[in-house]
Order: C-alpha cells, then structure tokens, then sequence
C-alpha cells in the first residue's frame, strides 16, 4: 500500500532534500495513520497544524488507504482555519495585527 504526500513551508525542513516541496509516494502499513506516517517521514507531528486527505480536513487518528493523497500544513501566520481544524481545537498561533500611525 502507498500514498502519496506533500509536505508545505517550513515542514520541508524535516525531510531529506529529494522530497522537499514536492509530491512523492511512501509505502505504508495497512493500519498506519496521517501520525505514523507524518512521523515515520521525519516530521514531528507537534509542528502539524492542518491534515488534508484527499482534500478533506483530516485528524492524526485517519486511517490512509491505498492512493491516498495527503497534504501537510504547518502554523498558518496569516489565515483564520479554524474551521478547518480536526488536528487540535485551536490554531497553534493566533492571528495579530501591528497598527503603525505612520
């Protein structure tokens, strides 16, 4: 079984450079997880903010299958994906703004 990955910004660090900012397949066991997997890959699942399978939001506790495709997301800066979270309640970072008077 094999499913097909994309890691985003500065998850990329973790990974050796040949599957950095790239689509690439791994193998899989029939019982692994978006955590195994996220792990067994390099990333600590702590650095995680957003799982897409598919493009479904997804929580660490999904069981892959076969084709799948995952995409993983670290801390959003910028947008508001609260909605969209199954990984943890609440954003890792939350948004703030600088006012400047000039």
């Amino acid at each position: 079984m094999k499913a097909t990955f994309r890691f985003y910004e500065e998850l990329n660090d973790f990974l050796p450079p040949e599957r950095r900012k790239r689509e690439f397949d791994a193998p899989c066991a029939r019982a692994a997880t978006t955590k195994h997997m996220i792990e067994a890959l390099g990333v600590p699942h702590t650095e995680v903010e957003l799982i897409l399978v598919n493009g479904e939001s997804a929580d660490f506790d999904r069981l892959l299958c076969d084709g799948d495709r995952v995409a993983v997301y670290p801390r959003f800066e910028a947008f508001d994906i609260t909605p969209l979270l199954r990984v943890r309640e609440r954003p890792l970072r939350d948004t703030r703004f600088v006012a400047d008077a000039h």
